[in-house]
Parts: structure tokens; C-alpha cells; sequence
């Protein structure tokens, strides 16, 4: 193969490489929508009154020592009772300790329980606008974490973030 072909092959792979990962990606403007969904969120009494609920056995702030932590989650318990994804309606919303112990809203998390997807038939992930949701075997659900209004170094979508290293 010549020099120019092979650069022309690596041209058009790495573009398509470069199109499917902004297939999988949410856009900015997705997260706008996010966050004005969720601004009302800011206090978790706000939360609770909405329908979001602690899980017993879900409620703990969760942290992995090295990597970080994500912090309380409130969940809305009836969402988690279907296969559907609805951008402006999480199905967890992700608390983190702030100053003085008070909780800040710090993420969303988009949540597909594994049985009811598997009942679907679907050979593929549960997506979100395109993005991909990831198992999280130990619980049994497909999960995607966005780190919307707090800033995680790990990265927007990643499930841990080392800013919430210490829980309290």
C-alpha cells in the first residue's frame, strides 16, 4: 500500500472513530436541558417533596477509596419501574457533602433496572440520547452518572469523582 493510501485509510478511520464518539456523547445543549430540569433540586427537602426517596441500603454516601466518591443518592422509585430515559426527569439525583455537612446537588444519574431491560429482548445498552448507560452488576442496573453541577476531574460522565473523595 502506498503512503498515500494508508494516510487516506487513517483519515477516514480516525473520522469515523471521531463520529461515533459524539454519538455517544451527550451535547452541551443536552446538559443545559439537565440543569434546568434539575435546578429546582438544589435543597433535597426540594427532592423529597418531588418524589425523590432514599433507598435503605442506597443511602449512604457512596465513595471508593483511590478513585473518589459520588455522594447520597435520592431516588425516584417509580421511574425505576419501567425501560424508559427521560433526560429532564433523572432517575436519581446525586447530593454531595458541601460546606458544614449541607448537601449539594452534585449529579444526575439515569438508572434502566437490568431485569426489566433483559425482559425487553434488547441485545443493546439502554442509551440516552445516544449515550450509552454502563451495568453496574452489583446492583443490577444500567447506570449514567452526569456530573452537571458539580465539576469532576475524572470527567462528566464517570461515575466516581475524586472532589468527593471524603464522605462524611
Amino acid at each position: 500500500m502506498n503512503r498515500k493510501m494508508l494516510l487516506l485509510v487513517i483519515l477516514i478511520s480516525a473520522a469515523a472513530l471521531s463520529a461515533v464518539a459524539a454519538v455517544q456523547m451527550l451535547t452541551q445543549s443536552d446538559v443545559v436541558r439537565i440543569r434546568i430540569a434539575t435546578a429546582q433540586f438544589h435543597r433535597p427537602a426540594d427532592a423529597r417533596a418531588a418524589g425523590y426517596v432514599q433507598v435503605p441500603g442506597l443511602d449512604a454516601c457512596f465513595e471508593k477509596p483511590g478513585t473518589g466518591g459520588m455522594g447520597f443518592h435520592y431516588i425516584d422509585t417509580v421511574e425505576l419501574n419501567n425501560t424508559t430515559l427521560n433526560l429532564q426527569r433523572p432517575e436519581a439525583l446525586v447530593y454531595t457533602p458541601g460546606p458544614n455537612g449541607i448537601l449539594e446537588l452534585g449529579a444526575v444519574e439515569y438508572i434502566v433496572r437490568k431485569d426489566l431491560w433483559d425482559a425487553t429482548g434488547s441485545s443493546a445498552l439502554p442509551k440516552l440520547n445516544g449515550m450509552s448507560l454502563h451495568l453496574e452488576p452489583s446492583l443490577g442496573v444500567y447506570i449514567l452518572h452526569v456530573w452537571a453541577w458539580k465539576n469532576n476531574p475524572a470527567g462528566m460522565f464517570e461515575d466516581w469523582n475524586p472532589a468527593v473523595a471524603l464522605c462524611p
